[in-house]
Formats: C-alpha cells, sequence, structure tokens
C-alpha cells in the first residue's frame, strides 16, 4: 500500500481518500488515519474498490459494529449488507429526502458506507451537509433555545415513507414497522465534543410537549436551514466508489434525477450510541 492521501472535495465536508486498496487487510495506521479523516471532513470517499462481500465487511468491521437495518433484510449470507436498488421503472429512489439514518431509533448509527455497484451514466448524485455548521450559524439566542428541546422521530413520516414504496414492496418485505424515538434537538458529538443540529425533514415530526402545529415554523426554518449550500458538499458516484458519513453529524439526500436507469448499490450501517 502506498501512504494515504486526503484531499477536500468542498469547504464545508468531504474528502476522497486515495492510496489505498480496502480489499487488502488494512493496517492500525491505516483505519487510524481514515477515522481521523472522517472525524474531521465527516464523509470520506474512495474509488476504484473492487470488494467481495466479505471483503466489504471487514472494512466495516474495521471501524464498528454492523448493524441490521430495521426495514429491510440483508442479502444472502450477509444480513448486515442491504441491497438498495432502484430500477428503470422505479418512480421514487430509496431515501431521496434529506435525513440522517433511522433516527427514529433509540441508538441511530454513528455512520453508514455505501458501495457502488452499478450506477446510471449521469446522476444519481448524493448531497451531504454539515450540522456542526448549521448550529453554529444559528444565532445565540436561537441556539440556547434548541438546546433545551427533544425532537421526536418516526419511520412513518408521509414524504419519506414514498421513497421506500417501491423497494420495500420489490423485496417483499412487510410495511408495517412504525418506530419513534426523542432524541436531543441538538447533540454533542461523542467524539469531537462539538454541538450539531440533530433534526430532519424526514424523521423530525415536532418537539417533545409541543404539538406538530407548534413545532412546524421552527422546524420548516431550520429544515430549510441545516441544508444551505455552504453547509454541503457534492459526490459524484462511479461504479466501485465508496461513501462513507458520520451519521451524527451530517444529512445526506440522493438525488432522483436518473429515471430508466438502473442504480445498485449496497450499505452497511455501523452501531452507534444514544445521542445525548
Amino acid at each position: 500500500m502506498g501512504a494515504i492521501t486526503v484531499t477536500p472535495i468542498a469547504g464545508a465536508l468531504g474528502a476522497e481518500i486515495s492510496g489505498i486498496d480496502l480489499s487488502q487487510p488494512l493496517q492500525a495506521d491505516d483505519v487510524a488515519a481514515m477515522r481521523a479523516a472522517l472525524l474531521e471532513h465527516l464523509v470520506i470517499f474512495f474509488r476504484d474498490q473492487q470488494l467481495t462481500s466479505a471483503q466489504y465487511m471487514a472494512f466495516a468491521e474495521a471501524f464498528g459494529r454492523p448493524v441490521e437495518y430495521p426495514l429491510i433484510k440483508g442479502i444472502d449470507g450477509y444480513p448486515f449488507i442491504t441491497e438498495i436498488v432502484k430500477r428503470e421503472d422505479d418512480k421514487a429512489n430509496f431515501g431521496g429526502i434529506w435525513h440522517a439514518d433511522t433516527t427514529y431509533l433509540d441508538t441511530p448509527p454513528m455512520g453508514s458506507i455505501l458501495y457502488a455497484l452499478e450506477v446510471p451514466p449521469w446522476g444519481g448524485d448524493t448531497l451531504f451537509a454539515n450540522q456542526y455548521l448549521a448550529y453554529e450559524a444559528l444565532s445565540e439566542p436561537l441556539r440556547k433555545f434548541l438546546d433545551g428541546l427533544t425532537g421526536v422521530s418516526t419511520s412513518v413520516k408521509a414524504d419519506v415513507s414514498k421513497t421506500r414504496e417501491d423497494m420495500i414492496a420489490g423485496a417483499g418485505e412487510a410495511q408495517n414497522h412504525n418506530f419513534v424515538a426523542e432524541h436531543p434537538a441538538v447533540r454533542t458529538h461523542p467524539e469531537t465534543g462539538r454541538k450539531c443540529l440533530y433534526v430532519n425533514v424526514a424523521r423530525t415530526s415536532h418537539f417533545k410537549g409541543m404539538s406538530e402545529k407548534e413545532s412546524a415554523p421552527i422546524l420548516n426554518f431550520l429544515f430549510e436551514h441545516q441544508v444551505k449550500v455552504e453547509f454541503t458538499c457534492r459526490f459524484r458516484w462511479q461504479a466501485s466508489s465508496l461513501a462513507f458519513w458520520d451519521n451524527r453529524a451530517t444529512q445526506h439526500n440522493p438525488i432522483n434525477d436518473y429515471h430508466g436507469y438502473r442504480r445498485v448499490m449496497r450499505r452497511i450501517t455501523l452501531a452507534g450510541e444514544r445521542p445525548a
């Protein structure tokens, strides 16, 4: 292996990592360098990685404990690898809305890893947003107000549920899962100690102790604010590319602009801790 190179792709977050073959056993120094890059840049990207399912799992296990996705079963022989497919005739793309992964669980994941098997000739990029910057850009009075609030997350908000319908129906999975969890509207990252916004338009329905109607003006402002272009980066997928994001301090949005083409990705989710 050559020396790892970390190249930022935007001012807000995101970096490409080169100089490493993820199909080979990872050395402790390399894992430490990649984890440091993840904590600094929040999402890291790799190109031209030819990975078997076993090699993909080995990479994920170097950074944490893989967990099953609650709504769709994993692939045969690898229950922690979820295949995400948009077929040529599908109208919606899976998770095609700004969100942090599975915040409707009591212990949402620390991170997610996505590996591209098949991509369209154009389109299908993914946007990422830095929630440290989103929080820090708010006024001090609003930050203080939000610091005392608890957001209620649900798995069945209408807009995001629509993005899962084709995928779940194609997999033959049941659609009666209804998860609800409560988390701080502003969480403190357990490794960096920095505060970040922890609400998202796909999952957060209201603030605890407030009605949805009372919560809506505040949440709608935050949903628009936290994905401002200056807080984001954009990744152009190629086959054999891999993205690894810190789910505790980012949101992401896969763009649904490649109708008529097939896209096949595989995802591994890593266990996290209860937000605080």
